[in-house]
């Protein structure tokens, strides 16, 4: 394993089982409505406006969002990426009446091949999780595009350091999650994620609520490629 998974396999190594059992009350409840000041159903309906009915989903948690989210019919093509093999488990346990495809991958790597490709990515909360900057980091988009279908909807959720309103409490969990190794984002600013989306997309949206910036932008190949 290279010095990058190495990194990555370190930022997602605190999802053990009994943090994963906690992770919806503590993160989904606590943290984002008190501390973050980005209650998780603003980020669940920032989800539902983006969803296809093939669908994958990046840094799957305890898969909270997949169990709640509104797909727009019933017959559901899901796809579950993630590094961490028990927030695979979780997620696919939560998700299983979609019978969904699992990919064990560590996203800041290339992908290998995807035959069957996605018409919408959602990736909540985990860039801020992801080492590195926002500059090393945002290659991850250049990895998915590989795994989506021409006009692709991309969104997602990420908690910034820069740029957006913190209160005392939310720099001091910051904080401490960025020197456990929890969270590499201390640098991460919302003109950097702009720049980094509007660098490779060009219809990008983006909206600040708390600490959190929301995402959407649309994947359209470039006709130089």
């Amino acid at each position: 394993m290279n010095s990058k998974s190495e990194a990555s396999a370190a930022g997602q190594a605190v999802n053990s089982k009994r943090i994963l059992s906690i992770y919806d009350l503590w993160v989904l409840g606590i943290s984002n409505s008190l501390i973050w000041k980005c209650r998780t159903k603003a980020i669940l309906n920032w989800m539902n406006e983006s969803l296809t009915s093939n669908h994958l989903d990046v840094g799957v948690g305890t898969g909270y969002y997949l169990d709640h989210c509104s797909f727009p019919n019933a017959s559901v093509r899901l796809g579950l990426l993630d590094l961490n093999p028990n927030s695979l488990a979780a997620a696919a346990s939560r998700a299983s009446r979609y019978a969904p495809e699992t990919y064990q991958a560590d996203i800041l790597q290339p992908l290998p091949d995807q035959p069957h490709r996605f018409d919408s990515v959602s990736l909540n909360y985990l860039l801020h999780c992801l080492p590195g900057d926002l500059n090393s980091k945002s290659t991850l988009f250049d990895h998915l595009n590989q795994w989506l279908n021409p006009g692709a909807i991309i969104s997602g959720s990420t908690i910034l350091a820069e740029g957006v309103p913190r209160s005392l409490s939310a720099c001091k969990l910051m904080n401490f999650y960025n020197e456990k190794k929890i969270f590499t984002n201390s640098a991460d600013s919302l003109e950097e994620l702009q720049y980094q989306l509007q660098s490779r997309y060009t219809d990008v949206e983006l909206k600040v609520t708390g600490c959190v910036a929301l995402f959407r932008t649309r994947y359209i190949p470039s006709t130089t490629n």
